[in-house]
């Protein structure tokens, strides 16, 4: 199977599409009477260093991953699935058909001009080690609204957050034993994180107004690391999420290699996405924390719907009492494991475990879960598929290489 895949900020450069916009003329057209301006003259000359400022960055990238597109349909094979990293995931909407070329760079551009106001941040790439020491280095040194922005490999995670709190994390994660390198990004401003709450919500507004159908190609969410859904207001909510929250690319590939892609194309200007895929797709799966993986979807599946962006920072162990929750808010949290979880539970267990932490352990324990009284399926025989992808992904469970919930997943995604 195969995935096509389209880069991000950080990937622009003078002299992008030069071999392009010759050969789709009518897109550089309708990508100027958009815009307002020529939009080869910046790709190839980059007047006033402009490819550097996000709100012309990101329009520019579009255009130039859209000509690739074109490219890639008259020359290449058709694509099983699409993904883009970032903003390239407006791209991979674009290829599959979830808007049209002017729709997606109107919608770029203005998530470019919004994304530029929020100044005083930065992002920089820590290479070399896992998550979790990251995290923990993040914790002893209170570093102060810096998050994980990009989970881009197994080994190279993108902060964001203040120049001031960067530069001082900057010697601290060099001295950390494996760290091969503190990397500042190419952007403007702390991007994939709580301060950019505020472009979140206008562009929410703008996406209210706009046309968005169904994609004819499963597109993968830098957001769930899981397929866009079919409703329109799905795609909608994920991308001004989006903004927000932490590019989950490693997440993306490994859900695409799990539903049996293996060929991987990067179109665009860059090959950095190839670099990270081959990364991806060669260590070693980590083991399973069932613990962690709740508490993770405590945050994002259940508190952040009531509280909003400030779940996804909240301490494991931290007291709900923090945020002031009221009783009809633990009826809700109740409701919300119901339906994210599958397990009924009553408000007043919510309060008597008002942790995120407490919560995981509490439900771990639990054997009356609710999807275990749903009817059993009948049984399914490898004879009843004639599609050869649904074939190769239920002979891969049946020999135990694939988990019986990305099975599932990965047929879902065909359909």
């Amino acid at each position: 199977m195969r995935c096509y895949v389209f880069p991000g900020q950080g990937t622009q450069k003078k002299g992008m599409g030069r071999s392009l916009f010759g050969r789709f003329p009518d897109l550089r057209r309708r990508a100027d009477r958009v815009l307002g301006y020529p939009i080869e003259e910046l790709c190839l000359e980059n007047p006033e260093r402009r490819l550097s400022e996000t709100a012309y960055a990101q329009p520019a990238i579009y255009v130039v991953n859209a000509l690739h597109w074109a490219a890639a349909e008259e020359d290449l094979p058709p694509a099983d699935f699409f993904a883009g990293h970032s903003l390239g995931e407006y791209s991979a909407l674009f290829a599959a058909g979830a808007f049209d070329f002017e729709t997606g760079l109107t919608l770029v551009q203005h998530r470019a001009e919004l994304m530029s106001q929020v100044g005083g941040g930065a992002m920089a790439a820590v290479v070399g080690v896992c998550e979790q020491i990251v995290q923990e280095t993040l914790k002893q040194h209170d570093a102060t609204g810096v998050v994980i922005a990009n989970h881009n490999a197994p080994e190279q995670f993108v902060l964001s957050g203040s120049r001031e709190e960067l530069a001082r994390m900057k010697p601290v994660f060099e001295k950390v034993e494996g760290v091969r390198g503190f990397v500042p990004v190419r952007v403007s401003g702390p991007f994939h994180s709580p301060a950019m709450a505020p472009a979140a919500a206008r562009f929410r507004s703008l996406l209210a107004s706009v046309d968005v159908g169904e994609p004819r190609t499963p597109v993968i969410s830098n957001v769930t690391g899981r397929p866009f859904g079919p409703d329109a207001q799905d795609v909608r909510t994920l991308l001004a999420e989006q903004i927000v929250q932490p590019v989950r690319w490693t997440d993306c590939i490994r859900y695409l290699r799990d539903a049996g892609v293996s060929d991987f194309t990067e179109l665009g200007e860059s090959q950095m996405l190839t670099r990270l895929i081959d990364r991806i797709t060669t260590a070693p799966e980590p083991a399973p924390d069932p613990r962690r993986d709740l508490i993770e979807r405590i945050r994002r599946e259940i508190l952040q719907p009531e509280i909003g962006d400030e779940a996804l920072d909240f301490d494991a162990d931290a007291s709900f009492r923090q945020l002031g929750l009221n009783s009809i808010i633990y009826v809700r949290l109740a409701r919300r494991v119901g339906t994210a979880l599958g397990i009924q539970v009553k408000p007043d267990i919510i309060f008597q475990h008002r942790s995120c932490a407490a919560l995981a352990d509490y439900l771990l324990t639990r054997e009356d879960v609710a999807r275990d009284a749903a009817p059993e399926a009948p049984p399914i025989t490898l004879r009843e598929y004639q599609d050869e992808r649904v074939t190769a992904l239920l002979r891969d469970c049946a020999d135990g290489n694939l988990s019986v919930d990305r099975t599932l997943e990965a047929i879902r995604a065909l359909a």
